[in-house]
């Protein structure tokens, strides 16, 4: 890439973070008395269901998968996509379904009602795997979010999430909750990582961490067992309550639905 190339891929990332940070918001206040850590994977490879899953239920603890139902059974950059029998052992074992579009389309360079097409097909798919089951929650595929997606979603799931590389505290958007991703391509550290759950804590704030595939030999989107492992145990040490996204918003509905009603 050349500089030019380069200075307007960061001009353009500048614009649509602005955008879709600043436009659209469901405010809601993070008050809990202890702080909160959820584990999520987008995508839905199936070393996120055996390794990741069972890295997580080694301490008790359960995440949130965001699926995109189209995948299922592919090869993809991330490995091989989980198969309907790796998601209804999920479901099984306490794990959450998310919603990540049927089709994992690019939040910023779709249509609005391509998108919600795509969400409404990923619902009827969950719906035929899973009879009676229905996505609470959903996160952005590959990039944010234009603003009237942001706005349509907001009638389908109780929070929608992100990225952003650090904590929910404080004042928050339900429809673009801040991520931390766990991978390769951000050079993460476990000093930092451990840092900020340190900072969770201290603040009591709701810490959501992001990743795909866990392997030995990740893609640029994924972590190996034994960074994810630490991650986990130390998340565990830090007195955290490890929920996964649907049930961590479920503990803080009560003041953050009173909240959005004193804004409306």
């Amino acid at each position: 890439m050349t500089f030019l190339e380069n200075l307007i891929s960061r001009i353009t990332g500048k614009y649509q973070r602005t955008l879709a940070y600043r436009l659209y918001r469901r405010i809601g206040v993070i008050e809990t008395s202890v702080p909160i850590v959820s584990f999520t994977f987008d995508d839905a490879p199936r070393t996120a269901f055996t390794t990741g899953g069972d890295i997580l239920k080694s301490h008790n603890a359960r995440g949130t998968f965001f699926v995109s139902l189209g995948l299922l059974d592919l090869q993809t950059e991330v490995g091989d996509i989980a198969s309907t029998e790796d998601l209804l052992r999920a479901v099984k074992e306490g794990h959450e379904l998310g919603c990540h579009t049927f089709g994992h389309l690019d939040t910023w360079e779709t249509s609005a009602d391509e998108f919600i097409v795509s969400v409404e097909a990923n619902k009827q798919a969950l719906g035929r795997i899973l009879p009676g089951m229905r996505f609470r929650t959903f996160s952005y595929p590959k990039s944010e979010p234009k603003p009237f997606i942001k706005r349509r979603l907001e009638k389908y799931f109780v929070c929608c999430r992100g990225g952003g590389q650090t904590l929910n505290t404080g004042m928050v958007d339900l429809n673009l909750l801040k991520g931390y991703f766990l991978d390769t391509r951000n050079n993460v550290n476990i000093d930092e990582v451990e840092r900020l759950i340190d900072r969770n804590s201290s603040c009591r704030g709701w810490l959501i961490f992001a990743t795909h595939d866990v392997t030995d030999t990740p893609s640029p989107y994924g972590i190996t067992p034994e960074f994810f492992g630490k991650v986990v145990q130390y998340a565990v040490r830090s007195g955290a309550l490890l929920l996964p996204v649907a049930e961590a918003c479920d503990r803080l509905h009560v003041h953050l639905k009173e909240c959005i009603n004193s804004k409306s």
